[in-house]
């Protein structure tokens, strides 16, 4: 346990992005979709898989015959033709042989490479028979404060074909794609019949326009898919020939491979049957030496989603209206409006990517930061149409899992807060204006449409106070004192729940039975959570533990901050008095001399049900409660200080325990492999893979049946650990964690860009960020226009992406030239004060732009007066000498 496992120059190399060649492209499946609209996946051999765009999750969903093809000729030779895609590997297990729809029995490429950069997947293929050399870009828009354009239904494909040799090449490009659109038929059931592949042109966009005219407009199920390209000289079948077996197979393939050419059909009749397939094939010739792109777009659009989240009792709910529905008619314009604003999307895109990839950080932690932003816009996640942003814990494979913009889960996420912290408030705003009682008793899943009965159940521990925190950082982040006066009341009013005395009566559920339930976490406002805490391993902590604690401690803190800054002083003085209290009564009670543990105990008032009393028998005790965790050393134990830290509050406990603490779970949690690891509950991690286990009992005293997710690994608790561990200056430590996580999502066994834990693409694992925010050493107050780099790798001569809810931009320091600079690339900075933790005592000022001529340096504050107001462009350089 504990030992680094890695050498140095593994954790801390900065390096190119992981190729992906061979085995190692079996599970690769990167999502292309906007937020909130659903994803294509593209698969390691560039194959196209997971069609997930209906709004809700089809893993494994194939649209039969989807593919891209070549036909290639160079002069005085042969022509060949292949499926855009590496050979299919192993295994092959179906009794009825390989998927006919899939053609995979067509000839493929013999080797392909895969590097996914996110937002960008780059796909090579070779093939030594094959006179080209082609390469695929494949991306979604994404750009950070920008959230119509990081919401657009589009797959963009930008093929390129390099000729390497002397002589021109004739090349012709097919894409092919089937109509999965369908409409309820007289029995009830769906159908595909009556669904039509009509041709359009307009303007620089053509294709093909699927629908389905008997669908009902109303229904969830309906929607529109273009398949698109801005070339001139294509070929057209708007459907394959309709007929028994593999006719169509046979008619195209041995149509298109014969000279690169289809007989064009644009007939717009509706299918009666099957679903049709239409082909866009494009042309072009190659001079020697000479390269071409081609662009293909996949673009889709359903305005209405089943609402997957009703009111208790409501059976048949309305549908919702989508953002994306609200923004376009249908596929098409989506399309339109996309190629319009094609180089746009790609340079504002590409300025982020490149940017990011190019931070000097280790490789590792780009790949763990970057591929996790692929939560938000995967099936995890949707966005309505009053630009409200909600999102599972996960999906399983063909349903969302575990509802409700679940507080206690997505208290670890940090990649929306600091990408789009428009959507990060508007998840406050749900929590705190539509699920939070007058009592203060907030419901932890939230029930659509805003304004529904909130979820009978109790209230969550970490999660309520976890939000408290997170909207302290959001106000900090945007310095929006609108937004913190719209929820400041319930936010009080949450907090204050903590203290509640009475029975919580909830409302009544349609059945008419009466439930309650008794707080009672400090009612006795010492600072210190006792009573029955539900939290975030979906069971119940008796007794005081810091998993709870710190999260109400830095909850405290949080409203102190807030309350004097509205001028709330004798609220503010409250508040402190009682964090200082529970402060004093953690480290007094908690603290082991190693770690923080949990006293297990019933408080007065608090009753213990039946099924939770581990049997004396198993105990040796009457009062044995079961699935804590007492005298473990816990990996969440200082979530709430990892909060604290993220959000600028300071240390909410003794700094040096803290750094202590956060060591020991290192040192007693972080296995090397788990191999000899038992462990009987949901599997993470196996054989020789390393990881973080949730909680360990180092001294003995494990629970006869301890906490039920402590022998699991779980990637977000991993992030939050090495972040934190990070921020305590354990470096090494929190990189090897990273490592590890990132290692057992290898390409041959899992997706890079799918981590799991209660299902795929699962929200705790974007607690990656924090990982950038710790490294950077990155600060921010945007209600006093201040912002902040204190480095904690390499800092000699570091670059990195910063991001506030207002702008972003680079920043880069050499301490050997005693520069830093600051940029500018989006939206506007308001810039009072810049904290540089690595500038030295002592220096002046030696040259500055002319905009900033009046700063002046306080301590490591280099302060601008007035204000300055940094636009896209903006550099500030700043040179000192002693």
């Amino acid at each position: 346990m504990g030992k680094k496992h890695y050498s140095e120059s593994d954790i801390m190399t900065i390096g190119p992005p992981r190729k992906f060649v061979g085995s190692s492209l079996n599970e690769v499946a990167f999502p292309i979709g906007g937020i909130g609209t659903g994803t294509i996946s593209l698969g390691g051999r560039g194959n196209l898989r997971d069609f997930e765009v209906m709004n809700h999750p089809s893993k494994g969903t194939v649209w039969p015959f989807t593919f891209f093809a070549l036909w290639a000729e160079k002069e005085g030779s042969e022509s060949v033709a292949r499926v855009l895609e590496g050979r299919v590997p192993p295994p092959y297990r179906s009794g009825f042989g390989e998927p006919q729809q899939q053609l995979q029995g067509l000839p493929r490429f013999r080797e392909a490479a895969f590097t996914g950069m996110y937002p960008l997947a780059i796909l090579k293929l070779s093939d030594q028979d094959v006179p080209v050399k082609p390469s695929l870009k494949a991306w979604n828009p994404l750009i950070p404060l920008n959230v119509k354009d990081s919401a657009l239904p589009v797959a963009i494909f930008e093929w390129s074909f390099r000729n390497p040799s002397t002589k021109p090449v004739r090349i012709s490009l097919a894409a092919s794609i089937s109509n999965p659109i369908t409409a309820r038929d007289e029995t009830g059931g769906r159908t595909s019949a009556g669904s039509l592949n009509a041709y359009r042109a307009a303007h620089t966009v053509r294709g093909i326009f699927l629908t389905h005219p008997k669908a009902d407009p109303k229904s969830p199920e309906t929607g529109t898919i273009a398949l698109v390209t801005t070339c001139n000289d294509i070929d057209v079948q708007t459907h394959w020939y309709r007929g028994g077996w593999w006719d169509k197979c046979h008619l195209f393939w041995d149509d298109f491979s014969s000279d690169g050419r289809i007989g064009s059909l644009f007939e717009n009749e509706p299918t009666s049957g099957i679903p049709d397939v239409s082909s866009l094939v494009l042309h072009a010739v190659i001079p020697p030496r000479g390269s071409v792109t081609m662009p293909i777009l996949i673009t889709w659009l359903f305005p209405r989603m089943a609402n997957p989240w009703p009111p208790e009792g409501v059976r048949e709910p309305e549908p919702l209206e989508t953002y994306a529905g609200t923004q376009f008619g249908d596929a098409w314009a989506v399309a339109e409006y996309v190629v319009s604003n094609l180089s746009r999307l790609r340079e504002e895109t590409e300025l982020w990517r490149k940017n990011m990839f190019d931070s000097t950080l280790p490789a590792h932690v780009i790949d763990a930061v970057t591929s996790q932003v692929a939560v938000m816009r995967s099936p995890t996640c949707f966005l309505l149409s009053d630009g409200s942003f909600y999102g599972w814990e996960g999906c399983r494979d063909n349903a969302g899992c575990c509802p409700g913009n679940c507080t206690h889960v997505w208290n670890y996420e940090q990649a929306v807060a600091f990408l789009f912290p428009q959507l990060e408030r508007t998840m406050r705003e749900t929590e705190f204006l539509y699920n939070t009682r007058d009592t203060g008793h907030m419901g932890f899943r939230t029930r659509l449409p805003r304004g529904s009965a909130i979820a009978e159940f109790k209230p969550c521990a970490d999660g309520q106070m976890g939000t408290i925190i997170q909207a302290f950082r959001d106000w900090r982040l945007s310095g929006d004192d609108d937004f913190l006066k719209k929820i400041w009341p319930k936010v009080k009013l949450a907090l204050e729940y903590a203290w509640t005395m009475t029975k919580d009566k909830m409302s009544a559920p349609p059945s008419g039975t009466d439930r309650s339930y008794d707080s009672l976490w400090d009612p006795d406002r010492d600072g210190v959570m006792e009573g029955e805490q539900h939290n975030t391993y979906d069971i119940e902590f008796f007794g005081p533990n810091t998993m709870c604690t710190a999260m109400y401690l830095g909850a405290l803190r949080a409203c102190e901050e807030i309350a004097r800054y509205f001028g709330e002083n004798k609220k503010a003085e409250e508040y402190r008095a009682i964090y200082e209290c529970g402060r004093a009564k953690v480290e007094d009670e908690l603290w082991n001399g190693e770690y923080y543990i949990q006293r297990v105990m019933v408080a007065d008032g608090v009753v213990v049900p039946e099924h939770l009393k581990i049997p004396p028998a198993l105990s040796g005790s009457e009062l044995d409660i079961k699935y804590q965790y007492g005298d473990g050393c816990l990996s969440d134990q200082l979530l709430g200080q990892w909060a604290a830290h993220i959000a600028g509050l300071g240390y909410l406990l003794d700094p040096q325990r803290v750094r202590t603490a956060i060591k020991s779970v290192f040192d007693n949690n972080f296995l090397t492999s788990v191999g000899t690891h038992a462990n009987v509950q949901r599997v993470y991690a196996l054989n020789d893979e390393a990881g973080l286990v949730v909680c360990s009992w180092p001294h003995g005293n494990r629970p006869a049946l301890p906490l039920v997710y402590s022998d699991e690994v779980w990637t977000g608790i991993e992030y939050q650990v090495a972040a934190h561990l990070i921020y305590e200056g354990w470096l090494e430590e929190g990189l090897a964690i990273v490592k590890a996580v990132r290692d057992r999502y290898a390409g041959y066994n899992r997706n890079p860009w799918n981590e799991v834990e209660c299902g795929h693409h699962y929200a705790r694992a974007m607690a990656s960020w924090s990982v950038k925010v710790a490294l950077d050493g990155f600060s921010y107050n945007l209600v006093e226009g201040s912002i902040g780099f204190a480095p904690r790798f390499r800092p000699q001569d570091y670059q990195t992406v910063w991001h506030t809810g207002t702008a972003w931009g680079t920043y880069r320091q050499n301490l050997d030239e005693a520069t830093f600079t600051l940029d500018v690339l989006y939206g506007v900075q308001k810039l009072g004060r810049l904290h540089l933790a690595d500038l030295p005592g002592g220096v002046t000022l030696i040259r500055l732009p002319a905009m900033a001529a009046k700063a002046r340096i306080e301590g490591q504050d280099i302060l601008f007066e007035p204000p300055l107001m940094l636009e896209p462009g903006d550099k500030l350089v700043i040179e000192v000498e002693p």
